[in-house]
């Protein structure tokens, strides 16, 4: 089985490889990458497993080939059959949420398999 991440290198997108190095699941259970953000790529493979020790032999990293990351994460979690898709969530005003429209609302809305949402650990005050 796969989970597949919705990646961006913010916290949030940090919590949700956190998320699902720590996922209960089968032994050895692959882990993928793929960005959701326009225009940026994860992380090499060697650079995950350097990043989050717990991904060491078992994190695979995809580009996707389209444009909208929403798509490109759906695609890539029904086509690599994923059991979860794990995304970081970060709070937008009402504003900004009609104004930009949202990755995560519509990977909610279209994953054809359950999907985690996480939140970074607050930062101490």
């Amino acid at each position: 089985m796969t989970v597949v991440v919705a990646y961006a290198d913010t916290p949030p997108g940090h919590a949700a490889v956190r998320a699902a190095a720590e996922v209960d699941g089968p032994a050895g259970e692959t882990v993928v990458l793929v960005s959701a953000v326009r225009g940026e790529a994860p992380p090499s493979t060697a650079e995950a497993e350097a990043r989050w020790p717990a991904l060491a032999g078992r994190v695979e990293v995809e580009q996707g080939d389209l444009a909208d990351p929403s798509d490109r994460v759906v695609q890539v979690a029904q086509r690599r059959d994923a059991r979860l898709v794990v995304l970081g969530l970060r709070a937008r005003t009402p504003v900004g949420k009609l104004v930009f429209g949202s990755t995560a609302q519509r990977i909610l809305l279209d994953a054809t398999c359950p999907v985690l949402a996480v939140k970074p650990e607050p930062e101490p005050a």
